[in-house]
């Protein structure tokens, strides 16, 4: 949620930020709406310290035994026209946090404007690689070597899931095996949050209201979307020692989403589907500490992917592409060569203070003062679905089999998955 104190005073620079999203919103109504919002609010506080007033001269005059009959007359009056100034600032109120809710976060100042077509690629590590073979698809090779059941997958829940079966199981599972265990050695605390969500975990997360109809719901829950909906409420309502910064998390959950699938190449097998794993990194920092913290979790997740020898890049997203709950973010995007492109497999963002306003998660400074909001920030840490297709089409060989990554065969993996079927 954005300041109201920076809406109010500098509503110009809200404007800008906004429109590099692409968003539009009537500020200038918003402001108008806020005059009489604060005027009602400061209304009903008089109206509130006039009934404690007769109230108490009430009282003396019962303990006087004097008469108050006029006074408890205007006491009646009173309580009317509070009552109905407080119903009038009740729907002010509403329509005011409504505007808020739906404000996005303010892009940084180098974040570009626009949408996806203006995102930057800042670092490209290594080369596609050149195969002297025709190279299959990660549909074709996960299908021969018996590594994926795309299609009882599809018979068990429907389109957009599949099944890992012998080693395609043993790879995923050693994917994550392989993150949990480098982030716990880097100081990470380890979490396994619950699945199913309150409301007020999705609004703190910034998804809701806007995408409420975008996850699963189970009865007055539903199932996250993310682990970072989870972590970015472990401390709402708290206020932090600024020397417990920064706080940081490591969780792996599934994540459930109701994806816009089709059949197209881009889309296919587990590109995109509607339950996946993931390893979430989460930190709450200073403000002071914010974008080297940034900077962390973006070299974080990039050494995984460069450690599973993958040809990737980093992408910093234009604003139009950026979530809104994020000022900034940076994506991670591995080389997939049967789409001739990229897939994103980390997304590595700072919220700055949007969600901490959201959640009331503030610190106190270590050196007195007034407590301040958070920064929080996210990285995953990483995604497999779309690691495993970049794993099988980028270490194909020519027979059919793919080679294991070597940080990977700790976990129990051969060197090579195969051999490839007949």
């Amino acid at each position: 949620m954005l300041d109201v104190t920076l809406i109010r005073q500098h509503p110009d620079q809200v404007r800008a930020g906004l429109r590099k999203r692409g968003a539009d919103a009537d500020i200038p109504a918003f402001l108008a709406l806020d005059a009489e919002f604060r005027e009602a609010r400061t209304a009903v506080e008089r109206l509130r310290g006039e009934r404690r007033r007769i109230s108490a001269e009430i009282a003396v005059r019962r303990r006087t035994d004097a008469p108050a009959d006029e006074l408890r007359a205007e006491a009646g009056e009173l309580a009317g026209r509070l009552t109905e100034a407080e119903a009038d600032l009740a729907a002010l109120a509403a329509r005011h946090q409504e505007f808020l809710d739906a404000l996005p976060n303010l892009p940084d100042e180098d974040v570009p404007a626009g949408g996806k077509e203006n995102n930057e690629v800042v670092r490209v590590v290594g080369e596609p690689p050149a195969f002297a073979f025709p190279a299959r698809d990660h549909v074709r090779l996960a299908e021969e070597l018996g590594l994926i059941d795309y299609r009882r997958g599809t018979a068990l829940a429907g389109n957009g899931h599949w099944i890992y079966r012998g080693e395609g199981a043993a790879l995923e599972w050693a994917l994550l095996n392989h993150f949990l265990d480098t982030h716990r050695r880097a100081g990470y605390e380890f979490v396994l949050p619950p699945h199913l969500l309150t409301y007020e975990a999705g609004y703190t997360a910034g998804q809701f209201p806007k995408f409420a109809d975008e996850v699963y719901r189970v009865a007055d829950r539903f199932l996250l979307p993310t682990a970072e909906t989870a972590l970015v409420n472990l401390h709402r309502g708290e206020t932090l020692d600024e020397r417990e910064l920064p706080r940081r998390y490591v969780a792996y959950t599934p994540c459930y989403r109701k994806e816009s699938g089709s059949h197209r190449t881009a889309e296919r097998g587990t590109l995109r589907g509607h339950q996946f794993n993931k390893v979430e990194l989460f930190q709450f920092a200073a403000p002071d500490e914010s974008e080297a913290a940034h900077q962390e979790l973006l070299g974080r997740a990039q050494e995984l992917v460069a450690g599973l020898g993958l040809h990737h890049r980093v992408t910093r997203l234009a604003a139009g592409d950026t979530s809104p709950a994020q000022a900034k973010t940076y994506d991670v995007e591995v080389w997939l060569p049967s789409l001739g492109g990229y897939a994103e497999v980390s997304s590595v963002s700072n919220a700055r203070e949007y969600q901490a306003r959201r959640g009331g998660i503030r610190y106190r400074p270590a050196g007195g003062g007034k407590a301040a909001y958070v920064h929080t920030l996210n990285a995953s840490g990483l995604a497999t679905s779309r690691l495993v297709p970049a794993i099988l089409e980028q270490h194909q060989r020519e027979d059919g089999t793919v080679a294991v990554p070597e940080v990977l065969r700790r976990w129990g993996l051969p060197e090579v998955l195969g051999p490839a079927r007949p």
